[in-house]
């Protein structure tokens, strides 16, 4: 399975680009049995040098050689997932209104079949607020698995992005180290260390990056599809959808910074990973496979792609 999972994302460079389908565009997915609702930005694939140059203020070795690389067309969420929406996830309870479908969905599983979080042993908002705040603390094994359950009551599929779709996005065609450029600007754009340095914001709350985007720098950090590596871009020249799949629980990657990050740490090229003191306080014997006791400024976004993989493969990004 991990051959074939391999295959799946190391390909060969192209410069065909994907022909765009009609229905290509941005939407809002409705929550069933509630009145949530997800904001889907429609993101053209294209190509983009992934990583920093050496003479980028701030860089980290991690962060090259920089290097050609070309996503696929996707969908990404505007905003960080909410404490709104996750709590309904562990709690399950609106798993009874998934809906029958008229036709046959882009994924048609049955929600009784997705694991349930257990409930965490700390409140893990930690006092910062729940309606309209981005829900933290989760491993990355438990955002996948949130994916699947929304998948699930959707009917759509949605995963994690990869680092290259995540960094992709938050250049949003830019070449500066934020999307916004001058970080005379960062106040209006991004929860972090100067502004914020207590807690986050609501999610929405700062300026969007130029695609519509808020919250790619600074406000929590996101997790990533990928296994994280110093050395992940070594060797690469010109790659299509490049992605290190994940076949351990550390370290994995996470981007853009957090409300404890200063403007480095927000860059668009900047990598952060997961490590074990993020459980320290976690009582349970081995570490919960759900929750982060010590990482509170860690979430996630989604991402839905263009192209959906075949069945007995989506399981590969809902599952470590």
């Amino acid at each position: 399975m991990k051959t074939r999972f391999l295959s799946i994302f190391t390909t060969v460079w192209s410069f065909t680009l994907l022909a765009q389908d009609a229905s290509f565009e941005s939407y809002t997915q409705p929550v069933p049995g509630t009145e949530l609702s997800l904001e889907m930005i429609a993101i053209e694939g294209g190509r983009f040098k992934m990583g920093s140059p050496k003479k980028e203020e701030g860089r980290e070795t991690d962060e090259g050689p920089q290097h050609k690389a070309e996503v696929s067309s996707f969908w990404m969420a505007s905003q960080e997932v909410t404490w709104n929406l996750y709590q309904l996830f562990v709690e399950r309870s609106i798993d009874d209104k998934q809906p029958t479908w008229d036709e046959t969905p882009e994924v048609n599983l049955a929600v009784d079949g997705v694991s349930g979080a257990t409930t965490p042993y700390v409140e893990m908002s930690y006092g910062m607020g729940t309606d309209g705040f981005p829900a933290i603390g989760m491993t990355q094994h438990a955002a996948s698995t949130f994916c699947k359950w929304l998948s699930a009551m959707t009917g759509q599929f949605y995963r994690l992005p990869t680092e290259a779709e995540w960094e992709y996005a938050c250049r949003a065609g830019t070449k500066t180290p934020h999307s916004f450029g001058d970080s005379l600007k960062a106040d209006a754009h991004a929860a972090y260390y100067e502004n914020s340095r207590y807690g986050y914001a609501q999610v929405g709350s700062k300026s969007p990056n130029p695609w519509g985007l808020y919250d790619m720098h600074g406000n929590v950090s996101e997790w990533t599809l990928d296994q994280y590596a110093e050395d992940s871009y070594t060797g690469r020249k010109k790659v299509m959808d490049p992605l290190v799949p994940t076949t351990k629980k550390y370290p994995t990657a996470v981007r853009g910074g957090s409300y404890k990050s200063d403007l480095k740490e927000m860059r668009c090229a900047d990598r952060q990973y997961s490590v074990k003191k993020w459980q320290r306080r976690d009582p349970q014997i081995p570490k919960s496979i759900w929750w982060l006791t010590d990482a509170p400024y860690v979430g996630f976004r989604i991402v839905r792609p263009l192209d959906i993989p075949a069945e007995e493969d989506r399981a590969l990004y809902w599952d470590e």
